[in-house]
């Protein structure tokens, strides 16, 4: 018989048990959230590259206001389980609906500023909150 590791042996009922009971709620939303975007045939944030057309989905961690040389510019961070993107709307102080806590598909171009991958002005669709 020979000798497996853990992380590639299939994962039994209690096995999936254990592992949940003793999973931080952060790793458990973290692992909901990767389901989500897998099921919805998105790419992940953590795989995403500069100038890379995708299509992501994740839930809103923060809704801010932020002007960008002069211009407002609503900004808010949608996180996948993988990584954290900044999603960014030029000339927008508010739109109804993009507010922490709610799900979002969003398509568009990334790019990065500062280190990190922004999506600016992309096409998007609210997930209703039923489904939460």
């Amino acid at each position: 018989m020979t000798a497996v590791p853990r992380s590639e042996k299939p994962a039994g009922r209690f096995r999936r048990m254990l592992d949940r009971l003793s999973s931080s709620q952060e790793d458990l939303e973290s692992e909901e959230l990767r389901e989500d975007a897998e099921t919805a045939g998105c790419t992940k944030i953590g795989d995403c590259h500069d100038r890379q057309i995708v299509t992501v989905t994740g839930t809103l961690r923060t809704v801010t206001l932020r002007p960008r040389a002069g211009v407002p510019a609503l900004e808010a961070e949608l996180f996948d389980g993988s990584a954290a993107l900044d999603v960014v709307w030029l000339g927008r102080r508010s739109i109804v609906g993009i507010e922490p806590g709610r799900k979002l598909l969003a398509s568009g171009r990334i790019s990065m500023s500062r280190g990190r991958r922004v999506l600016f002005n992309p096409k998007y669709e609210l997930r209703p909150l039923g489904r939460e």
